[in-house]
């Protein structure tokens, strides 16, 4: 037999390369899974806040027409109702619960509360109690306004993310090219 100079292919390949890729692709899977839980967990809990707000309003709208008339109070407590819904429906079609919601939902809270329930405390508490719900309804307000100021000069989050569709971490950060455009 004559010998070659030529190196040959050995036979007993490493494994390493391989596994690694093993190792990603079961990372990559159980992310995936991971996300669909998340996903379904989250339709579940939001269908059932949806089934108990509607629930709760059908009572409350009952007791309006039991009683003959609408107060002040239950229309600002139907107006919460129906931004608890907007809230969910919103979710349900952009997959992104914005905060925005929430702030205005506690802004009417706090309105409702201002006009039904300071009446019923004394002078001196009520003097307080309207001063620091007018604060804090004021810096509720300005917490909305500066929340959409910095999402249309930053962007928000989300737009990072590529609806699931992406299984690398890489996603949730701005790349270098994005910021270059977005600050152009």
């Amino acid at each position: 037999m004559r010998e070659s100079s030529e190196p040959q292919p050995s036979l007993n390949k490493d494994p390493e390369p391989k596994m690694a890729k093993t190792n990603v692709d079961i990372h990559e899977r159980l992310q995936y899974i991971g996300r669909e839980f998340v996903d379904i967990c989250h339709y579940i809990i939001l269908f059932l806040i949806s089934v108990v707000v509607v629930w709760t309003a059908g009572k409350e709208f009952l007791v309006i027409v039991q009683k003959g008339s609408a107060d002040l109070k239950d229309i600002l407590m139907l107006f919460i109702y129906l931004e608890l819904l907007a809230m969910i429906g919103i979710y349900f079609k952009t997959h992104r619960l914005p905060v925005q919601f929430l702030i205005f939902i506690a802004i009417t809270a706090l309105s409702r509360h201002l006009v039904v329930d300071v009446q019923a405390v004394s002078d001196y508490f009520h003097l307080w109690l309207l001063a620091t719900i007018s604060v804090a309804i004021m810096v509720l307000s300005a917490s909305v306004v500066i929340l959409t100021w910095t999402a249309k000069m930053f962007g928000r989050p989300e737009d990072y993310l590529d609806d699931h569709q992406s299984t690398s971490t890489e996603h949730h950060l701005p790349s270098v090219e994005s910021a270059k455009n977005r600050h152009k």
